[in-house]
This record gives C-alpha cells, structure tokens and sequence, in this order.
C-alpha cells in the first residue's frame, strides 16, 4: 500500500513540473505556438530609418502588385541609400529589357543561390521560377540540382557558366565565353548572365550572413 502511494506521488510531482515547463495556456498534448509574433525579417536588429518619398511608393507598388513588401527590402530599410542603390541594381537586371528573359534571369538566380545554399533566395527566386515558368517541378528541380531538369542546350550553357562563376570566376577562359555564344547568346547577353551570376553572389552572402528569412508566401507561390 505504502509502494503504490508512493508511485502515485511521484506520479502527480513529476506532472507538476511538466505542466510548469508549459507556456501559459498551452494544454497538455497541444504543440507549442508562438507568444511574440511573427519572426524577424533578419538576425540584426536595426531600427527601419524614414522612409523617402520614392521607398514609400515603391513599397506600397510592392504590396499592390504582390501583397506584401519582400523582406530583403525591409531589411535594407534602415538605409535609405543603400536600399535604393539595391533595388535599382536588382530591378535593372531582373526587370529592364534584356536578350535574356525575365525567366532565365531566375533561372540564373536559383543556379547560383543553389551554389551558394542561400535559403533566402532559393525560397524567392524558387517560387519565381515556379510562376513564369507554370511549372513547379522545373522550379523544384533548379533548387535543387539544375542538372537533373531537361534543359535546352541554351539554358544548359547558361547555368554552367553561371555556376562556374560562383565556384571559380578565376578559372572562366575564353572557352567559357565561347559556349555561350554557340549556344546562340550575344555579347551582350553573356554580359547580362555574368553581371545577374555576380550579384546574386554578392546578395547571398549578405543574406546568408545576416539570416535573412524569406517571406512565408514564398513558399506557397507557383505550386
């Protein structure tokens, strides 16, 4: 008798203290949820300076055009210059009219940040590749290993170069140059690959070191 009340007390001790470790108002067999809200845009925090009048309208552009403004962009946001001097980077090169589509531009993106294991960019420019294309297995495919999608030799070129580039730009000879331009690319194109390859380098990295968090909607676009 005196062994069964003492399992029982041992019992409801170590129930107590279970309870204890709880957030409040979490029940028993219910998964944990958050108490702070939504996640941080990046690790470092860094009060969003005045928004100029043109960041302003850009942002609100953003939200009726997508629904929500990129968290890269919220995270370059306690800089007014440095945020500027991004985007206009970024929307020339993804945006402006180029010999490569907007798609193969993405496709670019998503070689290299695959290279790079960049989270942040394989989430965004995975999901775009997923919308212009109308094919989420491509999509899927570039994140993971371009290799194993069925490319034309065009787009095969392109990737090589862009991931030699990411691994090696030192070691890119005229050789390189020169499968491009077979694979039907002109001057300027491959100047357009290497200069979208570079700057996704650059974005990478930064992103990655400062663990950028792409938005959730990234996720679900194109699938």
């Amino acid at each position: 008798m005196a062994k069964a009340k003492a399992k029982v007390a041992i019992r409801e001790s170590a129930k107590k203290v279970k309870d204890k470790s709880k957030p409040p108002g979490q029940q028993a067999g219910e998964m944990p949820t958050r108490q702070d809200g939504p996640p941080p845009v990046m690790a470092l925090s860094l009060p969003q300076a005045e928004l100029t009048p043109e960041i302003a309208a850009y942002f609100e552009k953003c939200r009726e055009k997508i629904g929500y403004v990129p968290n890269v962009l919220l995270a370059y946001s306690h800089d007014m210059a440095k945020l500027a001097a991004f985007a206009g980077m970024y929307n020339d090169l993804m945006l402006a009219p180029s010999g490569l589509s907007k798609l193969e531009r993405e496709m670019i993106a998503v070689a290299v940040s695959a290279e790079n294991r960049c989270f942040y960019c394989l989430a965004s420019h995975g999901a775009a590749v997923r919308v212009l294309s109308g094919d989420p297995v491509l999509g899927e495919l570039l994140v993971m290993n371009w290799r194993a999608a069925k490319l034309s030799k065009r787009h095969k070129a392109m990737l090589i170069f862009a991931t030699k580039m990411t691994r090696a730009s030192s070691e890119i000879v005229e050789d390189d140059r020169e499968a491009l331009r077979k694979a039907g690319f002109s001057e300027r194109d491959i100047w357009d690959i290497a200069a979208v390859a570079a700057f996704f380098n650059m974005s990478n990295r930064l992103s990655s070191a400062l663990d950028m968090r792409p938005n959730v909607e990234y996720h679900r676009d194109g699938r």
